[in-house]
């Protein structure tokens, strides 16, 4: 099948891989433009752009799709071939004008199992949130959000996976999933979403990674893992940000009852417990943790070049 492609990060790219791999021609890819690195120093493709290169696909890099004149004609003189368009990851929203011009409309690979987690972060938030399983959906692109008719889902097992490790999962359960979709693309029936079932996950910023040691240890260790690799879980003490990036659950075994959420409560030669907010019942062991201008290291290591106490409180 003839398609332009709309994508940018390696999410994306691995989706873009699959269909050249199966044999599909893309006849157009779209990516956002090209970021500069340390000051102008070293421009950085996207992902995409690499793959499309890589194999001689035409590129367009709109800064602003629904208004740059030469991009949209671009689109139209593409779509006179291509009758399927994809958005995997793109960036940007993308205009009815746009959606109209391939004759099989456009399709999307959404990372949950709608319509739950429709919106800008359904992985993070799937472990945020402990969902099981969680999954992958093929859907058709219409102007709402996430909200158009299903095409195909598959789940996915989270366990104890960080975002990082369950995108890379996602990505390629996504890009078989979309090259199988397309193959039966004929006998497919769209199935429409329940909007009533509908959930929505909104854009993560850095200062979602600062833990409240009020919560319970086991929504802080879900958090350690959702927002691994960005932007990692922090918290504060003597004067100092520390990022926690693999910590466990872990039964209290003495009285809790007077220790203060983020309290040190011990300490041994691989790692230190915190305890939070869940009524003293369970504390987060901190198995790997980054001190400021440091690389991340086991907290064993950590310990051996930096002083901490029980009684110290984490804020």
């Amino acid at each position: 099948m003839k398609i332009v492609f709309m994508g940018t990060p390696e999410f994306a790219a691995v989706s873009l891989k699959k269909l050249i791999e199966a044999g599909h021609e893309i006849v157009l890819v779209v990516t956002q433009p090209d970021r500069e690195k340390n000051r102008g120093k070293k421009i950085i493709y996207s992902p995409v752009k690499e793959v499309a290169l890589e194999h001689q696909i035409p590129v367009i890099q709109p800064l602003k799709l629904r208004s740059d004149s030469e991009a949209l004609e671009a689109l139209r003189r593409a779509h006179k071939e291509a009758e399927l368009g994809i958005v995997v990851a793109y960036g940007q929203i993308l205009s009815q004008e746009v959606l109209d011009m391939p004759r099989l409309g456009y399709i999307n690979v959404h990372g949950s199992l709608l319509p739950k987690l429709r919106g800008a972060s359904p992985i993070q938030t799937a472990i945020l949130l402990g969902e099981e399983p969680t999954g992958v959906t093929i859907m058709k692109v219409e102007k709402g959000l996430d909200s158009g008719d299903m095409l195909s889902k598959r789940e996915i097992f989270v366990g104890l996976k960080t975002a990082g490790e369950l995108e890379n999962e996602m990505a390629k359960v996504g890009a078989e999933l979309l090259t199988e979709t397309i193959e039966n693309f004929s006998n497919i029936v769209p199935r429409p979403q329940n909007d009533e079932e509908a959930t929505f996950c909104s854009i993560i910023s850095k200062e979602d990674g600062h833990i409240n040691f009020e919560e319970s240890a086991e929504s802080i260790e879900r958090m350690t893992r959702a927002y691994n690799p960005w932007p990692g879980t922090f918290a504060k003490i003597h004067d100092n940000t520390y990022k926690f990036w693999k910590v466990e659950v872990v039964r209290c075994i003495d009285d809790a009852s007077s220790k203060a959420p983020g309290e040190i409560v011990g300490i041994d030669k691989e790692s230190f417990t915190i305890a939070c907010g869940d009524d003293g019942r369970e504390r987060l062991k901190v198995l790997e943790v980054q001190a400021p201008g440091k690389k991340r290291m086991k907290t064993g290591d950590f310990l051996r070049g930096n002083r901490l106490r029980t009684g110290e409180i984490f804020t």
